[in-house]
């Protein structure tokens, strides 16, 4: 199987290269190898290389940024997107596509289906919702894979800075009211391997009916205000310096901490109809966050 991958140097993309070593010949495109900005590359890319799968990490992630630069947004996670999708129909190829919990307005109290209605309150879901939408529309064969507040020990993210912030401020306060499940980026590229590897055993009937849209979220779920606590324990329990300490974190409002995109209060996705199509067991959201945290440590204590 010949592999394109999007988005190569980004948090998924790069654990990807690993999950996906096994499984084919892969091609690994950063944005100077495929610019998503520039449909006619990436048109030539796909062309030339003919893939059997292409899996799209690549995307425009700067949710607060995106309010003020919404063509471009509209440019890399929907007009792109649709690009790849006209591609992937036009070779048979698979897409896999990674999509986002913003695509909902988090007002529902339960844990989000994968067919409940999308009313995104972003550009950046609305776009990533029009990238779905174009998915569907061109027919190609695809799996889109829906996650949320995802991480990595690589690249910024929410756990890097926690520790930063601990080590800086003299007061931390962050938001309680927001809900969801931190989900590593090595998790969601394990399950895309075991997902892969299971589409390439079946029959052409049995890989036609895994298409489709499906949740993938670490299990649990919890604020960003427990989720910086947990943090900060584990560093504490390191016996490291910190300025702040975890009993002396603030939980704040989202109306307290005002941002120009305005976040779902509930970001969780229920993986039900994903464990039980191919018999996963997903991990509660702690598993991978002490892994992260202790790797952190120990690549600061190695430099």
């Amino acid at each position: 199987m010949k592999i394109l991958l999007l988005g190569a140097n980004g948090q998924v993309g790069w654990e990807l290269q690993r999950s996906l070593a096994s499984l084919g010949e892969m091609k690994a495109c950063g944005r100077k190898e495929a610019d998503l900005e520039n449909l006619e590359t990436v048109r030539e890319s796909i062309r030339a290389y003919s893939p059997d799968l292409i899996i799209n990490t690549a995307a425009y992630t700067a949710v607060d940024r995106a309010e003020s630069e919404p063509e471009i947004a509209c440019n890399i996670n929907a007009r792109a997107v649709a690009c790849l999708a006209d591609e992937a129909k036009r070779l048979g190829a698979l897409l896999i596509h990674y999509s986002t919990d913003y695509i909902f307005d988090g007002k529902k109290f339960a844990p989000y289906l994968e067919t409940d209605q999308a009313n995104a309150l972003s550009v950046y879901g609305k776009t990533k919702r029009q990238g779905e939408e174009a998915i569907w529309n061109s027919g190609c064969k695809h799996i889109i894979f829906r996650t949320s507040w995802v991480y990595a020990s690589r690249g910024g993210n929410f756990v890097k800075t926690m520790i930063r912030l601990a080590r800086e401020k003299n007061e931390l306060n962050v938001v309680v009211d927001q809900i969801g499940a931190p989900t590593h980026a090595a998790l969601i590229a394990d399950v895309t391997a075991l997902v892969l590897a299971q589409y390439q055993n079946g029959d052409e009937d049995e890989s036609t009916r895994l298409h489709g849209t499906y949740n993938l979220t670490s299990a649990g779920k919890t604020s960003w205000y427990e989720y910086s606590r947990y943090i900060i324990q584990l560093v504490e329990q390191r016996g490291l310096s910190l300025q702040v300490r975890s009993s002396e974190i603030k939980p704040i409002s989202s109306e307290k901490y005002p941002v120009p995109a305005e976040r779902p209060k509930n970001s969780c996705l229920n993986c039900t109809k994903l464990e039980q199509t191919f018999n996963l067991r997903l991990p509660d959201w702690r598993y991978h966050v002490r892994h992260a945290v202790l790797e952190l440590l120990e690549q600061e204590n190695n430099k």
